[in-house]
């Protein structure tokens, strides 16, 4: 009896030997292969592939359109004081003036998620002018414009006589404001001196024979 509990421990203990230098036989083999890359996780793995520059474009875009527009028309206001508000529509359900539903809110959601186009380059913003001038085959659909499903009536053309009633350096001002601001470049404008000093947008003369060509990317 003492004999064989005897070598009952004795094949226990090679047994546990046995699994020890398979499991370290196998690490080893195991880190072997990743070293070499056959299986290396950086090339394999969704989990670690490195990312395509077209979806970084795309999540660099996407963290533009999460900006709070809000904020943005607040800040594009505040360097242009003078630029036409157009906030007196009266919403549908609840019958009062939405003084929050401005102009250049209206047109920032009409050029970032009505088109999709980056905030950052000022060709793109020349071309979603180029559509509120008609010079463009991209024209306006009321169906699908910013404020048509909130408000009583639908500001599109409202909108359009404004920015057609621009010139080409009010244009190229409210574009170069527009990307400063989405670039993080819009520095800090006391708004009492801009009144005084007078805004490029202040006066807005007639528009001359031409200007609309002049967005023509």
């Amino acid at each position: 009896m003492g004999r064989r509990s005897k070598t009952v421990k004795t094949w226990r203990l090679a047994l546990s030997f046995a699994i020890v230098a398979l499991s370290v036989a196998g690490l080893t083999v195991l880190n072997g292969i990743l070293e070499s890359g056959i299986l290396s996780l950086s090339a394999r793995s969704p989990l670690f592939s490195p990312i395509p520059q077209s979806i970084s474009v795309h999540l660099a875009q996407k963290s533009q359109r999460d900006l709070g527009v809000s904020d943005v028309w607040r800040l594009v206001y505040q360097r242009l004081p003078d630029f036409p508000l157009e906030n007196n529509y009266v919403l549908k359900e609840t019958g009062k003036v939405d003084p929050n539903n401005t102009l250049v809110a209206r047109l920032i959601r009409y050029h970032l998620f009505v088109k999709g186009r980056p905030a950052n380059y000022r060709l793109d913003w020349k071309v979603t002018l180029a559509d509120y001038l008609g010079v463009t085959p991209e024209y306006l659909e009321e169906s699908v414009y910013p404020g048509g499903d909130v408000l009583r009536q639908n500001p599109m053309e409202g909108d359009r006589a404004v920015i057609q009633s621009l010139n080409r350096t009010q244009r190229d001002t409210l574009i170069q404001v527009l990307v400063d601001v989405f670039s993080g470049n819009a520095p800090s404008l006391p708004g009492a001196s801009d009144k005084q000093s007078g805004s490029p947008l202040q006066v807005a003369p007639p528009p001359q024979p031409g200007d609309a060509k002049l967005l023509i990317p």
